[in-house]
C-alpha cells in the first residue's frame, strides 16, 4: 500500500556554507609554555565552532516539520573531535563479545576515537580492561587477540600483570623517587550485558571495583531491558563468527541508514525484503533505544532454508550498536568511528546451539547476510559523496517511517549541548 502526501511549504533557500581553508604553518616555539597555549587555544577555537554547528539542528521542531542534521554533522573534523569527547568518552559503550575473552589469560584489543584498550581475564577469572599503553614511553601494550599470561612492551620490555601491575621495568637503575605501585596500567571500568563486553571512559563516574550488571543494563538500556531479554537478546546462544567492513562513510551515515525504519529495504535489498511482511513493520521508541520489528514471511525453499523466522527484531542502542534477532540467528553491528569520512563496522554472528553444526546453513545465511552488507556499503558510500557535494546541506523525514533515525539526532544534540 502506498501513501501519498502533498506537503505545502515554503523554505528559506540554504547556501552550502563554504569550507574554512586551514593552513599550516612551521611555528617554531621558543619555549613549551607559548607552545601549550596556542595549541589551547586552537582547541577552544575548534570545540566552539563545532558547538555553533550543533545549534544548526532544533530537536523542539516535531518531526513533520524538522530538517535533518546539516552536512557538517557528517563532514567537519572539529565537529567530529566534540562527538569523541562527549559522545563516545561517556557513558556505556559496546566493544566487544564475552565469547573474546572466555577463558583465562585470553585478552582483545580495540580502540575507541583515540582511546587504545586492551580487555582480558585475568588469571583468577576477573574481568579486567585498561588503557593499552606502556607507563614508560607511551608505546602501544598488547595488539590482536589471544592468550597471554602477562603483558611484555615491545619497545623497552616493561612487563605487566593482566592485573594491571607493572612486574618488571628493565634498565632502571639510578632512577629516582620511582614507585612500582604507581606506574601500573591505567584501569578503565568494564561490565557485561549479556554476551556484549561494555567500557565506561569516563574518569570519575564510578568506582573502580566489581560493577553489577543490572545497574549496566539499566544505564545502557534503559527501561527496554527486559523486552529485549524477551525477545531472547540476552539467550545463550553459540558464537559464530566475526566479519570487519571499513566503510567511507561517517559513522552516522551507516546509523541513519539502519534507523530508516526499513524505508530502503524494498528498493536496496530486494532479497530481504522477499523475506518480510513489511505492513507488519513497527518502530517503538525507549530513552536510549529504539526498536523496530517485522514478521517474516516463513517461507522456507526446496531445501527448507528459513533464515528470517516469523518474525525480526532490530534494536540500535544509543549511540552506535545494533543487535539483529531473527529466526534462530542474532547479529550485532558494532559502528567504530575512524574520522569524519570513514567508519568500521564489526558484526558478531549468533546462533540457537541446535544449529551450531549445520554448516549448510550456517554458509547459506552468511552468504544473504554478506550481500545484504555489500548492498548498504554501496548506499552509505554514495550518500557520504552526496553529503560533501555543495548541492546539499539538510534534508527532510519521512515522519511515518523515520522516527528512530529522529530519536537518534535528538540524542546526538542533548549530548553535544552538555
Amino acid at each position: 500500500m502506498h501513501v501519498q502526501m502533498a506537503v505545502t511549504m515554503q523554505l528559506t533557500p540554504f547556501i552550502p556554507k563554504l569550507r574554512r581553508q586551514r593552513s599550516s604553518h612551521n611555528l617554531n616555539f621558543h619555549n613549551k609554555t607559548a607552545a601549550t597555549s596556542i595549541i589551547a587555544c586552537c582547541s577552544a577555537r575548534n570545540s566552539s565552532e563545532a558547538e555553533v554547528l550543533v545549534s544548526e539542528f532544533n530537536p523542539k521542531i516535531p518531526i513533520e516539520e524538522a530538517v535533518t542534521p546539516p552536512t557538517s554533522w557528517y563532514t567537519d573534523i572539529s565537529f567530529f573531535q566534540l562527538e569523541l569527547h562527549r559522545i563516545f568518552y561517556r557513558g556505556w559503550q559496546a566493544v566487544g563479545s564475552t565469547e573474546q575473552i572466555k577463558d583465562l589469560n585470553s585478552f582483545f584489543t580495540g580502540r575507541l576515537g583515540d582511546v587504545e584498550f586492551v580487555v582480558c581475564r585475568d588469571e583468577s577469572g576477573k574481568l579486567q580492561a585498561f588503557h593499552n599503553v606502556c607507563r614508560h614511553h607511551a608505546s602501544l601494550l598488547a595488539s590482536g587477540s589471544g592468550h597471554k599470561s602477562c603483558f611484555v612492551c615491545p619497545y623497552h620490555g616493561w612487563t605487566y600483570g593482566l592485573s594491571g601491575a607493572l612486574l618488571k621495568a628493565t634498565r632502571i637503575s639510578g632512577m629516582r623517587n620511582f614507585n612500582v605501585k604507581d606506574f601500573g596500567l591505567i584501569p578503565i571500568k568494564v561490565s557485561t550485558w549479556g554476551p556484549f563486553i561494555l567500557l565506561n571512559l569516563e574518569k570519575e563516574s564510578l568506582p573502580l571495583t566489581e560493577i553489577d550488571s543490572t545497574y549496566v543494563a539499566k544505564e545502557w538500556l534503559g527501561s527496554c531491558s527486559e523486552i529485549l531479554s524477551t525477545n531472547g537478546i540476552d539467550s545463550p546462544l553459540s558464537y559464530v563468527c566475526r566479519r570487519e567492513y571499513t566503510i567511507e562513510c561517517n559513522w552516522k551515515v551507516f546509523c541513519d541508514n539502519y534507523l530508516d525504519g526499513g524505508y530502503h529495504v524494498p528498493y536496496a535489498h530486494k532479497g530481504l525484503a522477499s523475506g518480510l511482511k513489511f505492513d507488519s513493520y513497527s518502530t517503538t521508541i525507549f530513552e536510549r533505544v529504539s526498536i523496530q520489528s517485522c514478521e517474516g514471511s516463513s517461507g522456507k525453499s526446496k531445501d527448507n532454508y528459513d533464515r528470517l523466522g516469523r518474525k525480526a527484531i532490530y534494536a540500535f542502542i544509543y549511540p552506535n550498536f545494533m543487535i539483529n534477532r531473527y529466526g534462530p540467528w542474532m547479529d550485532t553491528n558494532l559502528v567504530l568511528p575512524l574520522g569524519p569520512n570513514k567508519c568500521q563496522v564489526v558484526f558478531d554472528y549468533y546462533l540457537e546451539h541446535s544449529l551450531k553444526h549445520d554448516k549448510d546453513f550456517i554458509e547459506l545465511s552468511l552468504q544473504d547476510s554478506e550481500k545484504v552488507q555489500i548492498e548498504d556499503i554501496v548506499l552509505c558510500e554514495g550518500v557520504q559523496k552526496g553529503l560533501q557535494s555543495p548541492a546539499y546541506y539538510v534534508g527532510r523525514y519521512a515522519p511515518k517511517v523515520e522516527q528512530a533515525m529522529h530519536h537518534f539526532h535528538c540524542l546526538l544534540y542533548e549530548n553535544l549541548k552538555k
